[in-house]
C-alpha cells in the first residue's frame, strides 16, 4: 500500500511539475505574444484613426482652395496696395491726398516730401513726409481721413509740438496759442511692377 501511495504521490508530483513547466513556458512564451499582439491591434486602429483624419482633411481639399482663391479676390477687391505703375506716380498721389485732408480739415501744410522707395520683396514702400500746422482737431481730423483710406496708408514717427503763443500788445504777456507743429511720415505700399 506503501508503494501504491508513493507511486500516486509521484504521479501528482509529475502532474504538478508538468503544470508548473506548462506555466512559465507560457509565461515567458505566450504572454509576450498576447502582448504584443494587443500593442500591434491598439497601434492598428490609432493608424486607422489618423488615416480617416487624413481622408476628411484631404475631403475638405477643394472647399480650402476655393475658399483661399476668394480670399485673395476679396484682398485684390479692397485695394489696400496703390494701384499706380510707378513709385513717382504713387507718391505725387499720395502727397496730393495728404494735401487735400490737411486743407479740408483747416490746417495749414508747411511742405511734403517724397523719401527715397523702399523696395522689399514684391512691394514697394512709399513714404512721404509732412509737415503742418493745425490745432488737435484739426490732426485728429487729418489722421482720421489718412488712416481710413484706401489704399491704406499708415501713418510713422508723428511728432507734435506746441508753436509758441503771441505776445498781447495790451498786456504784453504771452498768450497761449491752439496751433501745433506737426511733422510725420506717411507710408503706403505698392506691388513691384513686373520686369
Amino acid at each position: 500500500m506503501d508503494m501504491a501511495n508513493n507511486q500516486k504521490m509521484q504521479r501528482w508530483l509529475a502532474v504538478g511539475l508538468l503544470m508548473a513547466l506548462l506555466l512559465i513556458i507560457s509565461m515567458i512564451v505566450i504572454m509576450p505574444l498576447v502582448s504584443k499582439g494587443l500593442e500591434l491591434h491598439n497601434s492598428k486602429n490609432d493608424l486607422m484613426f489618423r488615416l480617416q483624419q487624413y481622408e476628411r482633411v484631404l475631403a475638405t481639399k477643394e472647399t480650402v482652395i476655393a475658399s483661399m482663391a476668394q480670399i485673395k479676390q476679396q484682398h485684390e477687391q479692397q485695394e489696400y496696395l496703390n494701384g499706380q505703375e510707378t513709385d513717382a506716380l504713387a507718391s505725387a498721389e499720395m502727397q496730393e491726398f495728404i494735401k487735400k485732408a490737411i486743407v479740408d480739415a483747416g490746417g495749414q501744410l508747411s511742405s511734403t516730401q517724397a523719401l527715397p522707395v523702399n523696395n522689399k520683396n514684391k512691394f514697394s514702400r512709399i513714404t512721404v513726409s509732412v509737415r503742418m500746422i493745425g490745432s488737435s482737431e484739426i490732426l485728429r481730423a487729418v489722421l482720421y481721413k489718412i488712416e481710413t483710406s484706401t489704399p491704406l496708408i499708415i501713418i510713422n514717427q508723428l511728432d507734435i509740438r506746441p508753436m509758441r503763443g503771441t505776445p498781447n500788445r495790451v498786456t504784453h504777456q504771452i498768450e497761449a496759442s491752439n496751433q501745433l507743429n506737426i511733422n510725420f511720415q506717411a507710408v503706403s505700399f505698392m506691388k513691384k511692377p513686373v520686369a
